[in-house]
Order: structure tokens, then sequence, then C-alpha cells
């Protein structure tokens, strides 16, 4: 498997923190609650944070869950791209389906 990049894994490290300070809850309670064992947990969200290491897929997925955000969130280049997808995540299917129109109707006119 191919190692990520320093700066794939720096940005991974950088929104994690993000979201976990924004639900405001501890390295610990987040690795717990992902499915880290307690003894670990800590250690283990903290090596994240740094850098150090990039958890594997389906690690990051339950990290999204428990931070309530989109799992692509944590790769998003840019602020507005990581604000839109932390709102997205966040709305009922309804909403998400009326955002979808809007941004359509919005592409359609920037092309024509």
């Amino acid at each position: 498997m191919p190692r990520p990049s320093k700066h794939s894994s720096s940005l991974f490290a950088r929104r994690l923190k993000e979201a976990r300070l924004r639900r405001d809850i501890s390295q610990m309670r987040l690795g717990v609650e992902a499915g880290v064992d307690e003894y670990s947990a800590s250690a283990r969200i903290n090596q994240y944070e740094r850098g150090k290491h990039m958890p594997d897929v389906l690690m990051a997925r339950h990290l999204a869950r428990v931070l309530k955000v989109s799992a692509a969130f944590f790769h998003a280049e840019s602020e507005d791209e990581a604000q839109l997808l932390m709102g997205f995540y966040l709305l009922s299917h309804a909403q998400r389906q009326q955002v979808l129109r809007f941004i359509e109707t919005r592409v359609k006119k920037r092309t024509k």
C-alpha cells in the first residue's frame, strides 16, 4: 500500500484536530468511541493529530462518524470546501437535495 504524502497526512491531522476541538471531546473519548482500546486511545489519536501515523480508511470513517463530519472533510484542500462538507453532512436528505439543485442551477448558468 502506498504511503500517504506528507501533505495529505498533515492535512488530515489538522482537520482531525479541528473537528475534535469543535466537538469539544478529548482524544481519549474520540478514540474509545471510534473503537480504539481505551488504554491506547489517547496516544493513537495524538499520533493521528500530529501526522505521525494515518488511520486506515475504516478507522477514518469511524472517526468521522464520532465527530459528525464526512470522511471527505479530513481531505478537503481549502477551508471553503471543508466548511461546505461539514455543513452538508449535517443536513437532512431533503435539504441536501435542495443544495444540490441550487448548485446544479448555478453551474449550468456558468457554463452557458
